[in-house]
């Protein structure tokens, strides 16, 4: 049976990739690189951490990446207290709200940094649907490594077949899948380039998975894994 919903953020609860996308293509000015499409699509879902760690190595920049990092959250900090087109996706509150009232445990599993999670949810008032809120940033590992998810659903009070995760990334569907959780893929239309291959179903609005679609999904695949 569903008992708890682990929720990924950029991409899935708030519109924050185009943000992301010109904090870190602000920083790849300060620091003189450029970055191809495709490169920086496979970054998606990673931590801020981990994705300058790459590309202090691929570029072979003479700066800790860490130096990145808070370049990259010094432009994301003044584009979300300047940028007014931030904002929630389409239905996920409702579905928040929903899945919340109807009893299920609500986990956030982010490789956004605590931070970044914090502003977005004293932002948009999502800190009373939620009982525990995990970043990345504070692992060893980053999606696509199953870390976070498993932390999430220990976070739950919950075994994993009684999870379900959203994702809109390859890496973070990969990390739910490794963790041995229900995957919902959400297909973002700023999440470009991602593969939704390993997702258990894949979403385009959360009209689709609503408190009965996702009870019965979940009731479906335990009981395929007991047949």
């Amino acid at each position: 049976m569903l008992k708890a919903v682990l929720f990924d953020m950029d991409g899935v609860i708030v519109d924050t990739e185009p943000l992301h996308y010109k904090a870190y293509h602000n920083m790849f000015k300060d620091v003189n690189i450029e970055v191809p499409d495709a490169l920086y699509q496979s970054f998606t879902g990673q931590s801020t951490l981990n994705t300058c760690k790459q590309l202090v190595t691929r570029f072979k920049l003479p700066l800790a990446p860490t130096t990145l990092v808070d370049i990259k959250r010094d432009h994301f900090k003044y584009l979300f207290e300047h940028d007014e087109e931030l904002s929630l996706i389409d239905g996920v509150l409702e579905c928040i709200q929903e899945y919340y009232n109807k009893g299920l445990t609500l986990v956030l599993a982010s490789s956004a940094s605590m931070p970044n999670i914090d502003r977005i949810f004293e932002r948009f008032n999502l800190n009373q649907y939620f009982i525990a809120k995990l970043s990345g940033a504070d692992l060893k590992a980053s999606k696509p490594h199953p870390e976070i998810f498993i932390n999430a659903a220990k976070a739950s009070g919950f075994k994993p077949y009684e999870c379900l995760v959203i994702e809109d990334s390859t890496n973070g569907i990969t990390a739910a899948k490794a963790a041995n959780i229900y995957c919902v893929g959400y297909k973002s239309k700023h999440s470009k380039n991602q593969d939704y291959n390993k997702a258990d179903i894949v979403i385009s609005s959360f009209d689709e998975i609503k408190f009965k679609d996702a009870k019965k999904l979940l009731t479906k695949q335990i009981t395929s894994y007991n047949t």
